[in-house]
């Protein structure tokens, strides 16, 4: 598919039946292997991205992220959108800017959260922030497909458990022209009810949170639509690494080789 095409089967995916899996890989290799178990779009992790670079999240550029996210593009024909985090300015036009440097790596949509990297205040101002998405909505529009654009409310995840504030500002960026709509680490899902029942866009919950994780279909008879996995895959990836290390220096014994895949079944997810 071309990137417009792609455009296209993205914001479809939004408006059909059902609850969109949307996973999150971290380089070119787990994006083929996720591609192959029949998802139909994917995803990148800021944090994931980070941690490639040896870094925390947080801790990576605009052009680091895009350019990371121009590699999962590249190795795999589904839609990708992006984590681009704040959008790696605190003004509008910043914002924006990186609206468009993110169509040109060849996305099809992206996240933007109005955390302010300030420990002393962690979000920005509601005006502020929705002035922010109004920013990024007006880039996305101007492009020559439909560039689906998510906005976070960070609340749960910056210490600010308001779940009223959480939702008066996800109200404010869908007015202002986001098309998917998320707060990570809501507590329950009369939390998760409580938004989807105030907000008419599609509505995306994050798996990645111990103790904040519940089914498919809980979520989907909640009214969420899509669903994100953050850095959880990519942390299970090295769960796995971290296991059979711990067993080579602690018992000299390699048994993880007996449910580890082959090269001939991992080569069959790549490209030659």
């Amino acid at each position: 598919m071309t990137q417009i095409e792609k455009a296209h089967r993205f914001r479809a995916l939004h408006e059909g039946s059902g609850v969109l899996l949307i996973p999150n890989p971290w380089d070119g290799g787990s994006a083929r292997l996720l591609e192959h178990l029949d998802f139909d779009a994917l995803a990148t992790s800021s944090a994931a991205s980070a941690g490639t670079l040896g870094r925390r999240d947080g801790r990576i550029s605009r052009d680091e992220a895009l350019a990371h996210a121009r590699l999962i593009v590249q190795a795999t024909r589904l839609p990708v959108s992006a984590d681009l985090e704040n959008g790696f300015d605190a003004a509008p036009a910043g914002v924006a800017e990186t609206i468009r440097l993110a169509a040109e790596a060849g996305l099809v949509g992206c996240s933007i959260e109005d955390s302010s990297g300030d420990r002393h205040k962690p979000q920005y101002d509601i005006g502020h922030a929705t002035e922010r998405i109004a920013a990024a909505a007006e880039a996305a529009r101007a492009l020559a497909f439909p560039f689906t654009l998510t906005a976070r409310a960070e609340n749960f995840f910056r210490g600010h458990r308001d779940l009223e504030d959480t939702i008066k500002r996800l109200a404010a960026y869908e007015e202002a022209g986001a098309d998917v709509l998320f707060a990570p680490a809501l507590p329950d899902l009369d939390a998760v009810r409580a938004v989807c029942a105030t907000i008419r866009k599609p509505v995306n919950f994050m798996v990645g949170v111990k103790g904040h994780c519940f089914s498919v279909a809980e979520l989907a008879a909640a009214g969420v639509k899509r669903i994100s996995f953050a850095s959880s895959l990519y942390r299970a990836a090295l769960t796995g690494l971290l296991n059979a290390v711990r067993e080579i220096k602690g018992t000299g014994t390699f048994n993880y080789l007996d449910e580890t895949l082959t090269s001939a079944e991992w080569n069959a997810y790549l490209r030659e």
